[in-house]
């Protein structure tokens, strides 16, 4: 079994480790802090912008899993993970000689497109904003250590604990509706499903893409879900929310490229993805 580390075991990577470990896999967690209950997994306390705390990590790894997460949504906390605390690990295999395969998690901010065009993994990336440029120059450095190692581009996370929609949809806020406003999302559990599905067909020796696009089947209006959403909520529709005909639209994420690999969601949209979540909201 090849030995697994994650680097930014947070509530994606913690779930991922669980896993990976019901599967007979030896993995290894870094987080700023120890959980109470490792499940399986053999956490280490690190943190990626301190190089003092990697110096006692093992390098000896088959797989790295990158899905570490800024503190909070600047571009100092951006550039701490996907600058210096990606240099720092990369820097801490290349001083003992060791190039594990690595899969590291991105997302699709790193398509500046905002006119409603559909993307893939081929669409140009010219972000606009921090987060898609720090986050497009950190899967640029982990392609230029091995050409072979694979950059995830995941669309808005949703599911357990994860509230946004469900809160603006309860509010009634006023939501965008001509011209439409698309959003891409992800359930939790298929973050999952995704890494570990390209990670057993690498493991299985399958020839893969270096860029992975991963978003559901349905790419839908904001006005959509929200409205969709208040009324499983029972709640009142969202207002208009008047904008300027030449208002962003955002893009379309496809997922061809996955899904022709094999990969079937489970949760294909976001029909199938909220029912449960809508259920604990209103039940909490």
């Amino acid at each position: 079994m090849p030995k697994i580390l994650i680097a930014g075991c947070g509530d994606i990577g913690t779930s991922l480790g669980k896993a990976l470990v019901e599967k007979g896999h030896n993995v290894v967690g870094l987080r700023r802090h120890l959980p109470v209950d490792n499940m399986g997994i053999r956490f280490i306390a690190a943190d990626l912008t301190n190089p003092a705390t990697l110096t006692d990590i093992d390098t000896d790894f088959d797989q790295v899993f990158f899905l570490a997460a800024p503190k909070q949504h600047d571009s100092p906390a951006y550039r701490d993970v996907y600058d210096l605390g990606l240099k720092n690990l990369l820097y801490r295999f290349s001083k003992n000689h060791h190039n594990p395969h690595w899969i590291s998690v991105s997302s699709t901010s790193v398509f500046g497109q905002s006119g409603g065009e559909w993307v893939d993994e081929d669409s140009l990336t010219e972000p606009k904003k921090y987060n898609g440029q720090l986050q497009l120059l950190s899967g640029q450095r982990v392609l230029a250590e091995n050409k072979s190692n694979l950059i995830v581009h995941f669309a808005g996370i949703y599911g357990p604990g994860r509230k946004r929609l469900l809160n603006i949809a309860s509010r009634g806020d006023p939501i965008q509706f001509s011209p439409p406003y698309y959003t891409n999302r992800i359930h939790k559990e298929d973050c999952i499903g995704v890494l570990i599905f390209l990670f057993e067909k690498r493991m299985a020796g399958e020839q893969l893409h270096s860029h992975y696009l991963a978003s559901d089947d349905e790419p839908a209006p904001m006005w959509e879900v929200v409205s969709w959403l208040a009324k499983q909520l029972k709640c009142r529709q969202p207002e208009i929310k008047q904008v300027d005909k030449d208002a962003t639209q955002n893009k379309r994420c496809c997922n061809k490229r996955l899904k022709e690999l094999g990969y079937r969601f489970q949760y294909p949209t976001y029909r199938e993805g909220y029912p449960q979540l809508i259920d604990e909201f209103s039940n909490p």
